[in-house]
């Protein structure tokens, strides 16, 4: 039993010192990377992945999470607010493999076209920005071929990112209303 003990005791403590360096960097590297801000130079960085918005079926990524009764009856469904956590994707098919994840939510803002504020984060879970995430923040006139949103902020890789992500409706089925979206992005990043 003691051996279990200590066992356990030697675990703990290790994934204790380790969560540190999982989670990110720590308040002493935060304020010495801000001290060196004046010697880093800005990179620009361009990063291409597709968002698999999935509304129907047992496990849909887009959920409504609040709607006026006014809602079901307006052609742009102005008042309905979502919760999303879509997956990321190298590829346009479902089965490409995963960068990260779109989490964040959004709002039928307007009475006159389909066309959502959206406020979330690019969550990337594969790669070389792994751990890292960008800040998207703006109107997504869902009816236009391309739709331009800013991107106000990020995190780890991309900390003090702007920049823009420039959408493409791939695919998009009326039926179900799910939908593929092709992401452009571009960001300036120290």
């Amino acid at each position: 039993m003691e051996k279990k003990l200590t066992a356990i005791s030697l675990l703990c403590s290790i994934v204790l010192i380790a969560m540190p360096l999982v989670q990110g960097s720590g308040p002493t590297e935060l304020k010495n990377w801000y001290k060196n801000l004046p010697r880093l130079k800005p990179k620009i960085t361009e990063i291409h992945f597709y968002l698999q918005d999935i509304v129907s079926g047992p496990n849909p990524t887009n959920v409504p999470i609040a709607a006026p009764n006014s809602s079901a009856q307006s052609p742009t469904l102005f008042g309905l607010i979502a919760a999303i956590d879509d997956p990321l994707t190298s590829g346009p098919s479902p089965n490409s493999s995963a960068v990260g994840r779109a989490q964040g939510l959004f709002a039928s803002t307007s009475l006159e076209e389909i066309g959502y504020h959206m406020t979330f984060n690019i969550v990337f879970t594969a790669g070389k920005y792994n751990g890292s995430t960008l800040t998207i923040a703006g109107t997504n006139p869902f009816s236009n071929k391309f739709r331009e949103l800013p991107v106000v902020g990020g995190s780890g890789v991309f900390r003090l990112a702007q920049g823009t992500a420039l959408l493409n409706t791939v695919t998009f089925n009326e039926k179900t209303g799910d939908a593929v979206v092709e992401y452009n992005v571009v960001v300036l990043h120290y």
